[in-house]
């Protein structure tokens, strides 16, 4: 198994063996429980469920409940399927931890980029905006211009550019460095930056 469901603790720097500062992502990569196998006889494809963080039992509804029971693992607060992998080995209810990542390793990680809210078009598409103030034109700086014409086509093309939600997007970036794994804390040092806000979840998988 090359893949494990973490969660982002924040950033920092360390010092490798030249002594360079290098800087660093701090994610607690697992325990992750195996809460359920899907077969290609069964489900129509190999998968591994796992389980990540701990949940009250009342937090949940009664599909989870049921599911968690019937396959007699411990209540999970996420639950992810990483496909592509050799199950053969896996049995319900085994744990994983960051012992499946060693030092220089080369990973993706996936995760929701961080949310920016309702945001215009200069921040949100790149746009130069007009630019212009004199004639009494103040208050038109940032804003996004003209997004039609009026006799042709008379309507706004689909796709058009405009102001709205920035961010919280499924982000994927890859061929990131392990620089370090601390077992006993379950701990990995990731070279650069990765997506998403501290706290969040993020998914780990070996290239």
């Amino acid at each position: 198994m090359s893949g494990l469901i973490g969660k982002k603790i924040g950033m920092t720097s360390i010092f490798n063996s030249s002594g360079d500062i290098i800087p660093v992502t701090v994610v607690q990569a697992g325990p992750c429980l195996v809460t359920n196998i899907k077969t290609y006889e069964k489900d129509g494809y190999n998968a591994l469920q796992l389980g990540f963080g701990d949940v009250k039992e009342k937090r949940l509804n009664k599909p989870l409940k049921g599911f968690f029971k019937k396959n007699g693992v411990e209540a999970k607060k996420v639950l992810i399927e990483f496909k592509g992998y050799d199950i053969s080995g896996f049995k319900v209810g085994d744990v994983l931890d960051c012992s499946v990542f060693s030092e220089g390793d080369l990973i993706k990680v996936r995760s929701k980029s961080k949310g920016k809210g309702f945001q215009g078009v200069v921040k949100r598409h790149g746009f130069g905006g007009i630019g212009m103030t004199t004639h009494g034109q103040s208050d038109r700086v940032r804003a996004p211009g003209s997004i039609g014409g009026s006799s042709y086509p008379s309507r706004v093309f689909k796709g058009q550019r405009m102001a709205g939600r920035m961010g919280y997007a499924n982000t994927t970036v890859r061929n990131l460095k392990i620089v370090k794994v601390e077992k006993e804390n379950n701990l990995i040092f990731v070279k650069g930056a990765i997506p998403g806000a501290n706290n969040s979840i993020v998914e780990l998988i070996k290239n």
